[in-house]
């Protein structure tokens, strides 16, 4: 036994001593004294402790706790003068291990508000020229919309359920209301407002002229309230308009009330079919249930028609529940033209109901594409993710051109007048409706922080949909969808060439940048970047089905949960078994980029090296410079005399010893007459210009080799 461990140690000695290794470590960051650990590869110090709510896995911890909060709403929908009307009872589950003196209520509408806003009063001066294209946006500079909140009444419900008048104080974007006594851990307690708001032309919900009369899509349209959780205490930040939402989970019952010729979508399911809908479209949607393929519930000649509704006077009153949902959205319309198709999960055989519901003047592009791109969303996202939890999926065209709520997605683009559109509007139709209905499960149900992290929803969201189109061109290959020869759909984010021209953007700021504090480039920080990174992630550094299993691992273990930044990223390593903080800081936490250089290929006689041609004639050094920071694997495509391409694949750890430069060594019999670096551009090198290495056509002596 000592014999062997001497003789490992000696085996151990002379294999290091055989290893080019720097005299000194060589990092990227030299910024901070050299006496501390500067390697990219160590721990990332800004994660959060582990403790009982959130584990070092990733995961809800034993203790994890979150708020429920429950709302009864009746609105109105006058078309007359566009104002929505709206009273609501909030009953509200402290979850928390803590006694609660007030709560806190978002009022997202008062971003509209002359008084309120405070996107309105941080507005800059003009610019000292605005191109006439650009003047038509100046009255909206001088006179903004005023489409705030008016709240009428703010009431708490006490033990006896009586009505008292609330004590409260509007902030900007928030409400505070106080409690007279506080609301212990474990109780819970209701309190109802009154609120108006008119709806505006342009905004996340909003109304629009089409042909046959007015779109409206409601969002953000009711006082909701703000999270308390284990990591923020009250989540306060304003509504700003770019970060978006932070929403609890909980249970609705929605009336809404609007002229009888309207169609609504929204939502939850309808509970009254057989009051608002006639009985030939009550039978249509059983039949359309029953096919993957979409079926006509309300035909483009039909719209506008007197059959086409129960009553031909007054109001109709929509009702919808909801269950375990973070917020409701709606619209409503007598313009719609109305398809539907069934879709069930493969698992467990759920019924999945897909809505489509456009004017006339989208067609023909919606009814080919909206239905059947969003069943494609179930069939990727729940393979990739977790399948399809709700009842329903519906996708409307509005003024809105990408917006997300549970069950409803808002989505644009329609064709020009006469029915004309190129390929790539149909191509921008399929991608929003993927992304917009994919939010279903990102922030939907794995509900992060919006308001703080866009990435944790449109980045992740993003990534998905990049796979999804990429099905979606497979699927309907020879079919309908054969916009070129190999149908392979050109995604925009996604692949890691796409990202290039961001990666050494003078303005990038790191994907970790809160919401509101990304200034400029905010759909490639927010969308594009996080995307091309997992996609990056999942190809060419973990491998797709370790990278799978663990996505979907995170992604089922925080269904209906609130994950943080550190849980996605913890959840990631666990369950894929990296160690991978050398590509969180640099992809997500730094703005450095990948410039991979090509800094010399050279060769030498193996026989002057060891002694024989054992191993073949030639040894090679090509030695890698890292020019940008990104620390990500090599691949190389090395062709020799013969005709014949070597593709050598190295991983990130090739930088452990030094981040500047790597030589990569290998005997060969042949000769080297080309190395490429990054051959199939998987790896988002900014300066490709360095990356091929061509042997001189009249070669030198063997060990002086070639830069």
């Amino acid at each position: 036994m000592i014999y062997r461990a001497l003789q490992s140690l000696l085996l151990l000695v002379v294999c290091t001593s055989l290893t080019t290794a720097a005299t000194a470590q060589n990092w990227i960051n030299t910024d901070d004294d050299t006496k501390t650990n500067r390697s990219t590869f160590r721990p990332i110090e800004t994660w959060p402790d582990p403790n009982d709510y959130r584990n070092a896995a990733g995961s809800p911890g034993p203790r994890y706790w979150q708020q429920q909060v429950d709302y009864e709403i009746e609105t109105a929908l006058d078309t007359t003068n566009h104002v929505v009307t709206g009273s609501e009872r909030i009953t509200y589950h402290n979850n928390s291990p803590d006694e609660l003196r007030y709560l806190w209520v978002q009022l997202d509408q008062n971003v509209r508000s002359r008084e309120h806003s405070r996107t309105y009063q941080t507005q800059g001066a003009l610019p000292t020229s605005i191109s006439p294209q650009a003047r038509r946006f100046v009255e909206m500079r001088v006179n903004p919309f005023d489409g705030g909140y008016t709240i009428s009444r703010v009431q708490l419900v006490d033990a006896n359920g009586g009505l008292e008048d609330a004590h409260y104080r509007i902030n900007n974007t928030l409400m505070k209301v106080n409690l007279p006594e506080p609301l212990a851990p474990g109780a819970q307690m209701a309190f109802e407002i009154d609120w108006s708001f008119p709806v505006p032309l342009q905004a996340r919900g909003a109304r629009e002229l089409v042909t046959d009369g007015w779109l409206y899509e409601m969002a953000q349209w009711f006082p909701r309230m703000s999270v308390y959780d284990d990591v923020n205490g009250w989540q306060t930040d304003q509504f700003l308009g770019r970060g978006e939402f932070y929403l609890n989970f909980g249970n609705y019952d929605v009336k809404i009330t609007v002229p009888w010729n309207h169609i609504v979508e929204a939502t939850g399911e309808l509970q009254n079919a057989d009051e608002v809908l006639t009985r030939e479209q009550r039978q249509r949607l059983e039949r359309a249930y029953q096919s993957e393929e979409p079926v006509f519930i309300i035909e483009a000649d039909e719209v506008l028609t007197p059959e086409s509704r129960p009553a031909n006077s007054g109001t109709l009153t929509w009702h919808f529940k909801a269950e375990n949902v973070r917020d409701f959205a709606w619209v409503s319309s007598k313009t719609y033209v109305w398809d539907a198709a069934g879709y069930r999960n493969p698992s467990s055989g759920d019924l999945v109901k897909i809505h489509s519901l456009y004017p006339r003047d989208a067609m023909p592009l919606w009814d080919k594409v909206s239905t059947r791109s969003s069943i494609q969303t179930m069939k990727t996202y729940g393979r990739m993710a977790f399948e399809y939890p709700y009842p329903k999926a519906a996708n409307v065209h509005g003024p809105v051109f990408g917006m997300e709520y549970p069950m409803l997605a808002f989505c644009g683009a329609r064709p020009a007048p006469g029915g004309t559109y190129s390929d790539g509007l149909e191509r921008a139709l399929i991608s929003v409706t993927i992304h917009e209905v994919g939010h279903n499960w990102f922030p939907m149900i794995v509900a992060a922080d919006e308001r703080k992290w866009t990435w944790m929803d449109e980045g992740l969201n993003s990534y998905l949909q990049y796979y999804t189109e990429q099905d979606y061109a497979e699927t309907y290959c020879g079919g309908y969808w054969t916009q070129n020869e190999t149908c392979t759909y050109p995604s925009n984010r996604g692949p890691a060439r796409n990202i290039v021209g961001y990666m050494s953007h003078p303005n990038q700021v790191p994907i970790m940048t809160h919401s509101d504090l990304i200034q400029t480039q905010f759909g490639n920080n927010g969308y594009s970047k996080p995307a091309a990174g997992l996609v990056m992630l999942r190809e060419q550094i973990v491998g797709p089905e370790a990278f799978d299993e663990a996505f979907r691992e995170y992604s089922q273990k925080w269904m209906f949960k609130h994950p943080q930044p550190a849980d996605f990223f913890r959840s990631i390593e666990e369950g894929s078994g990296e160690y991978l903080p050398f590509f969180w800081r640099g992809w997500f936490y730094t703005t450095h980029f990948n410039d991979q250089a090509l800094a010399s290929v050279s060769a030498q006689a193996a026989d002057s090296l060891i002694g024989s041609t054992e191993y073949g004639a030639h040894y090679y050094r090509i030695t890698i410079e890292n020019e940008g920071g990104l620390l990500l694997p090599v691949q190389l495509d090395v062709t020799y005399d013969d005709g014949t391409t070597e593709r050598m694949v190295m991983p990130a750890d090739i930088w452990r010893n030094n981040e500047l430069s790597f030589e990569k060594g290998f005997f060969s019999d042949k000769s080297v007459t080309k190395v490429v670096l990054d051959p199939d551009e998987v790896l988002a090198d900014v300066d490709r210009s360095d990356n091929v290495w061509e042997a001189p056509e009249v070669s030198g002596t063997e060990s002086g080799g070639s830069d």
